[in-house]
């Protein structure tokens, strides 16, 4: 790319869009969904395993605001959701990159219809919001074990105690 727009910003899929969008990529399709607010490794590890697990993997961020009724403080998210879904889209797991406001990703995962549903290792399956809706279906889910412990929350706290 020289200029212009990023071939990236293409991953990017409004919420009203996604199951046009989902239906032209190649299955198995693999949803994830959280803030991805601070990037760190254990994201990006989850998300290349979340992204083996099928052909193509959409990724739901929650809006600013439904960070903030997640309770991680009034500061959170540090990055504003366009560039948070702006560096999702940038890593070459991701297929597409949408967005919700409500607290859970319920209604685009029911619109999207994945064949495989994915959370963190912190997630037991029968507690993954969507859950129901997809093993109904015919589709799996399943809860990746986490390979790196990091959090976001965790970085935020030692960066502010320098």
């Amino acid at each position: 790319m020289r200029g212009g727009t990023p071939s990236f910003e293409s991953r990017l899929c409004p919420p009203d869009e996604l199951p046009a969008r989902r239906a032209a990529l190649p299955g198995p399709v693999v949803f994830t969904n959280g803030c991805f607010d601070i990037l760190h490794r254990g994201h990006v590890t989850c998300l290349a395993q979340a992204r083996a697990l099928g052909a193509s993997l959409i990724v739901a961020l929650n809006t600013d605001a439904s960070v903030r009724r997640q309770g991680k403080g009034e500061d959170r998210p540090v990055n504003a959701l366009e560039d948070r879904a702006a560096v999702i889209a940038a890593l070459e797991s991701v297929s597409l990159v949408t967005w919700f406001d409500a607290d859970t990703p319920l209604d685009l995962i029911v619109a999207c219809a994945p064949d495989v549903l994915v959370k963190g290792g912190d997630w037991p399956v029968e507690h993954i919001v969507g859950a129901h809706e997809v093993l109904a279906r015919g589709g799996r889910v399943e809860s990746i074990a986490f390979e790196h412990e990091r959090s976001t929350t965790a970085l935020l706290r030692r960066i502010r105690s320098l």
